[in-house]
């Protein structure tokens, strides 16, 4: 026993450091989202394309990833996320030297691919090298790595990026030189260049100590060999044949949907509500204390406790119910309300990813890149929320169109939490 614990420090460890990596370089988007609103001067819904670019990028790369981790092993397709995330970060430069969207766009898709060999590699190595019944346990302590890192960046980017930006708006809006407002808008945009400069040297660093690191390889853990076969995956000959594993997919794509629109939007949100900019870039921070704390009480209840299954359902209950007050309320109240979603959001990965996965034997490998395809969801769900509200004739404001979608996607997940992970595993 002491033998094991031992052995799995160093890997947990090391994942810890990449789920701080993941964090730190996904919750940038809510930055990111006002920022490049006002530098790149566009609508609200165009805005919420930087979720589309970063999150789009799962979709199209998680099942590649899968079959780069089986050519690779699960140590060298991590460092080489990690490069690939910081050329991402090296596109920002000329994206910001040409005011360039499309180009910022480019880099947030290349940065979501990196993203999604590494998550395609991490997830399940937290989720394997354990029990199944406490993987939501030990994901709960990843995503306190993930939010602590999420919260720094948001402080650091936000304090950079974001400082006096609506003095600076302002000046635009009112200068009649377009000479003085093209200086604004290029300074403006040339925020981002050092900070991202500094970020692609921190992630091509940790692409070599991972490489030159002891990391164990779970590759044989997750092979297509029938020696890794479960009771339900005994005879089967396709990842079709597991009801559980789609369904867990389409959770996810609604989970992250929800807490992007909870999280990475609660900024454009506050402005909506009538908040300055420069008190709405710290919504997002006060959302990632509440899934902090909803980590810390995972981590206490789950499975010692409750089920993870039955924590997804008192989950999502919780989040109708933030979603209906914050529905109701005003001004900082339904922020609060918003915020407090990141404490029903806390245990939805931990607890979705090792259920989809759930008994998948010889399949894990590819589930888990299907689970983390669902990620898509942060890529369309928040545009199409965009889209609701400012078509004024489909007659839904800012606020009874994320009511509607995100009523939807908590019904979901409830039903996920109380049926849906069952469905195909009993014979």
């Amino acid at each position: 026993m002491e033998s094991s614990k031992k052995t799995n420090l160093l890997p947990i460890l090391i994942i810890g450091l990449l789920f701080f990596i993941f964090g730190f370089v996904t919750w940038l988007n809510s930055i990111l989202i006002p920022f490049l609103q006002k530098a790149c001067e566009l609508t609200d819904q165009q805005s919420y394309y930087v979720a589309t670019a970063f999150f789009a990028a799962y979709f199209f790369l998680a099942l590649p990833s899968s079959w780069i981790l089986q050519k690779t092993g699960t140590k060298n397709g991590m460092s080489i996320g990690l490069a690939i995330m910081a050329v991402g970060c090296l596109v920002f430069i000329p994206a910001a030297g040409a005011r360039s969207f499309p180009m910022f766009l480019l880099g947030l898709f290349i940065q979501g691919a990196g993203l999604a060999l590494l998550q395609t590699a991490s997830n399940p190595y937290v989720s394997v090298i354990g029990p199944i019944e406490s993987a939501a346990r030990r994901i709960s302590i990843m995503g306190i790595c993930n939010k602590v890192a999420g919260i720094l960046g948001n402080v650091l980017l936000g304090a950079v990026l974001l400082k006096n930006v609506d003095a600076i708006q302002q000046q635009i809006v009112t200068s009649a030189d377009e000479t003085i407002k093209t200086g604004l808008l290029d300074d403006l945009a040339s925020r981002v260049e050092m900070p991202y400069t500094a970020l692609a040297i921190f992630l091509l660093a940790m692409a070599v100590v991972i490489k030159i690191s002891n990391l164990p390889d779970i590759s044989d853990q997750l092979t297509d060999s029938t020696d890794g076969d479960t009771d339900l995956s005994r005879g089967k000959k396709s990842i079709f044949q597991f009801p559980h594993l789609w369904l867990g997919a389409l959770t996810i794509f609604m989970y992250v949907g929800a807490e992007v629109m909870a999280g990475d939007l609660i900024t454009i949100y506050g402005k909506n509500l009538g908040f300055s900019t420069d008190q709405s870039k710290f919504f997002t921070s006060f959302g990632l204390m509440g899934l902090l704390l909803g980590y810390i009480v995972s981590i206490v209840l789950i499975p010692k406790y409750v089920k993870q299954e039955t924590w997804l359902t008192v989950s999502a209950i919780l989040g109708l119910l933030f979603v209906v007050a914050s529905y109701f309320a005003t001004g900082s109240v339904a922020v609060g309300f918003l915020a407090a979603l990141g404490f029903a959001n806390a245990v939805m990965w931990p607890a979705i990813f090792p259920l989809g996965i759930r008994d998948l034997g010889r399949f894990t490998n590819v589930g888990s890149a299907l689970l983390v395809m669902g990620i898509a969801g942060g890529a369309i769900i928040p545009p199409f929320y965009g889209w609701l509200y400012e078509n004024a004739h489909l007659g839904l404001d800012f606020r009874s169109a994320f009511l509607v979608i995100m009523l939807v996607c908590y019904a979901y997940i409830l039903w996920f939490g109380r049926i849906g992970h069952k469905v195909g595993t009993r014979s």
